[in-house]
């Protein structure tokens, strides 16, 4: 059974603000803080990170209009490049986005442990038991169908929404901040924190991408995608700012720097006690929206992976009515529960991460190019194209190397770790051309 369009232009934009919006503004800016150790570098890489998100959310909205096909992150590869090297940067995204989806779940957890449990579990184990709970209820949500999970991510992500808002709007209503806490400036050239700040600020910021992936669940996919898309991101970039100035205004750089549970303090130090409480809460529902979006999309992928042979038949085997991929999404909620158990913290986490993602979207918007060469034959039919091109996709791609590079200096503390990052993908070329499925005579 094949996958039929039933994602409406609303849907898909809940799905893309989720897809950014995860637990990385509650916890990133504070990261962000240390690497630039100034008001001004900070948000200087918040805007700028913010317009060359939006560089890549419009190659990715003209990306997922010219090719609407399900597995999309995948299929771009394999029709720009070659199947191997989709392959090859797909394999090890899955097994990152799950690492992610991991360690945003457990810091959620770690919110509403202290209201849940008894002293005694007030600790990793009962952190990773919120976790696991709440993963496999919403993995029961999903099992229901498409338009289920659609319904539990609106209501989420709208709650979201609102409360990023009354985050912010909280600011105005302080009347006595304590002192302000000094700022340690970064001790590297301000090239150098520049581009290590940019890392938290994509890892924030991405996600928009794996909307493509939903190529064939979306409702007349050529249009509604980049509306979609454009929507979205224009309203995770003004949710952000909006944000971040009311962090700054609160706690100050300083303050920043020596907080990482960010939007549950600010609200302590706004309304006490209660406002702690009640924001830890609002912040692990807002962690279930982000965990909800990943089981919708990837699976998407291991199906596109199955079309090609690559993977076994079963990965794109559909439910017929509910329009579900069980198989599929039973092993990534699998290997997000695997990962659980190995995740520690999400600073360690993070460049490892972003080290893939940055590399994989640079490739992916770099696509761009031989698919306008391929697709020549819609220019005239009113499709979607991006204005300035190429300028658009090559700040883009430009930007995520600079990141990258930035990130391999961060490797020099474990000199091993760039090495791991590059064996990763060649085992998965490895893996492509063991599984590949055998030409027939």
């Amino acid at each position: 059974m094949s996958i039929t369009p039933k994602l409406n232009r609303f849907e898909l934009t809940m799905i893309v603000i989720s897809l950014c919006i995860g637990m990385g503004i509650f916890a990133a800016p504070s990261e962000v803080a240390v690497r630039a150790g100034s008001v001004e570098l900070f948000f200087a890489a918040w805007i700028f990170g913010g317009l060359v998100s939006l560089c890549g959310a419009l190659t990715f909205a003209e990306i997922g209009a010219r090719f609407p096909v399900t597995g999309g992150f995948y299929k771009v590869f394999s029709y720009c490049y070659h199947p191997a090297v989709a392959f090859m940067i797909n394999w090890v995204l899955v097994i990152s986005n799950a690492a992610a989806v991991a360690a945003v779940a457990l810091i959620g957890a770690d919110y509403i442990k202290p209201f849940l449990l008894p002293a005694h579990l007030q600790n990793d184990m009962g952190t990773k038991l919120i976790t696991i709970t709440a993963v496999a209820i919403l993995y029961l949500i999903n099992l229901r169908g498409v338009k289920m999970s659609a319904l539990a991510q609106n209501a989420l992500t709208l709650f979201k929404i609102v409360m990023i808002l009354l985050i912010c709007t909280a600011v105005f209503k302080s009347t006595g901040l304590p002192g302000p806490v000094a700022a340690v400036p970064y001790a590297g050239s301000i090239v150098s924190a520049f581009g290590l700040s940019l890392v938290a600020v994509f890892f924030t910021y991405s996600g928009y991408q794996q909307t493509i992936n939903f190529g064939g669940d979306i409702v007349n996919a050529k249009s509604n995608t980049p509306k979609a898309i454009v929507f979205g991101i224009f309203t995770v970039i003004l949710l952000y700012m909006a944000i971040n100035f009311a962090y700054v205004r609160v706690l100050g750089i300083g303050g920043l720097q020596q907080t990482p549970a960010l939007a549950a303090r600010m609200m302590g130090v706004v309304f006490g006690e209660i406002g702690y409480k009640l924001t830890s809460v609002m912040i692990f529902l807002s962690v279930l929206a982000f965990v909800n979006v990943n089981m919708l999309s990837n699976p998407r992928v291991y199906y596109a992976m199955a079309e090609d042979g690559i993977l076994p038949g079963i990965f794109k085997k559909v439910n017929a009515r509910t329009q579900v991929q069980e198989f599929g999404m039973s092993f990534f909620v699998g290997v997000v529960i695997l990962v659980l158990f190995f995740v520690n913290t999400f600073s360690g986490l993070l460049k490892y991460v972003m080290f893939f993602d940055t590399i994989g979207l640079a490739m992916a918007s770099f696509a761009i190019f031989p698919l306008r060469k391929k697709t020549k034959h819609l220019d005239s039919t009113g499709i979607y194209a991006i204005r300035w091109f190429p300028l658009v996709p090559l700040i883009f791609i430009i930007t995520y190397c600079f990141v990258t590079v930035n990130i391999f200096i961060t490797f020099k503390e474990n000199p091993y770790a760039a090495f791991y990052c590059l064996a990763a993908y060649a085992l998965g070329l490895l893996i492509y051309y063991m599984c590949k499925p055998k030409p027939e005579n």
